[in-house]
């Protein structure tokens, strides 16, 4: 594991957090946790009707995710989580609660996410949420430090460039 990996793997619906995740979860021998787990029934429901959610729709759900992280942070247990992470605020809130925590950005054309959303079955996110969550994304700014990754690569390639920039920072912190 590099360090204790704490990570969390953001971007819209579609763009590959969970396969991304996992797979980067077993190569640095850490946790994952799949976010949308920790929606409250209400929110589900909602994006099952193809109502986007609202901030205080997703402040119980992002405490329940920093809660997570915060308690594999005092256990010492490394930890990749799936999380939209739409926007600067949710970020600060779950970096708030666990220094250190970094950010890999899955960006992508909308195209292509509307694409992957077709194909995957069995999700409650329907395809009409797409357009509310591209504007609700505002895409990490360079002093968040973000790791951002294009979605059109294989997952893992996608992977590899991850870890290899995390491989990096990790060396270069102790230099």
């Amino acid at each position: 594991m590099i360090r204790q990996t704490m990570l969390v793997v953001m971007g819209v619906c579609g763009s590959g957090k969970s396969e991304v995740g996992r797979r980067l979860a077993a190569e640095l021998g850490a946790r994952f946790v799949e976010g949308d787990d920790f929606h409250p029934p209400a929110n589900v429901a909602r994006m099952e009707a193809g109502i986007p959610l609202t901030d205080d729709d997703r402040g119980q759900w992002l405490q329940a995710l920093r809660s997570q992280l915060q308690q594999a942070q005092v256990a010492g247990e490394g930890v990749v989580l799936s999380c939209s992470a739409l926007k600067r605020r949710y970020r600060d809130l779950l970096r708030d609660g666990c220094p250190g925590l970094a950010f890999v950005y899955l960006k992508g054309e909308r195209a292509l996410i509307e694409a992957r959303m077709r194909a995957r079955q069995g999700h409650f996110m329907p395809l009409a949420l797409i357009d509310s969550q591209l504007a609700d994304l505002e895409p990490p700014q360079a002093e968040e430090g973000a790791i951002e990754v294009d979605i059109r690569l294989p997952v893992a390639e996608l992977v590899a460039g991850v870890v290899a920039r995390l491989t990096a920072q990790t060396r270069s912190s102790h230099a």
